[in-house]
């Protein structure tokens, strides 16, 4: 397979990533016992550099934040699969750094996180990798 199909392969994945991660980061089952702690979260009130905020201002607006990211990792993926290989191939630099940066995020999905990110991250370093062990030479 040419590297724009693993590309392809890759955005589709991360639109999944991405749906999950923001459907998912939001819930809490009751049987995790957390409803104090998310309680606590939303009810302790400081101020920064003049805005009120809570904890939890900080955690939904940080998992927006990923969201955004890897929906823009999405996109670039599907960009990069319909550039033309004399393009990919000067773009061999930044294809290996978006694919070290996938493998150091399933590193932290392996130690932070559950199956469903840990498989959808490995999958995605796995085409990304793939992607750009295959670009073409530049001249």
């Amino acid at each position: 397979m040419k590297a724009t199909g693993f590309y392809r392969i890759a955005s589709v994945l991360l639109v999944l990533f991405t749906v999950g991660h923001t459907v998912g980061f939001l819930q809490s089952d009751p049987a995790w016992g957390v409803d104090a702690l998310l309680a606590s979260m939303r009810s302790i009130h400081f101020n920064d550099q003049g805005f009120n905020r809570t904890y939890w201002d900080f955690f939904v607006g940080l998992g927006l934040i990923v969201t955004v990211l890897y929906l823009f990792a999405a996109v670039f993926a599907w960009q990069l699969s319909r550039l033309k290989a004399e393009t990919l191939a000067q773009m061999r630099g930044t294809a290996w750094a978006f694919a070290v940066c996938f493998a150091a995020i399933t590193v932290l999905s392996w130690r932070f996180f559950f199956m469903a990110p840990l498989v959808l991250s490995i999958l995605i370093t796995v085409c990304l990798v793939a992607a750009a062990w295959r670009l073409p030479k530049s001249d």
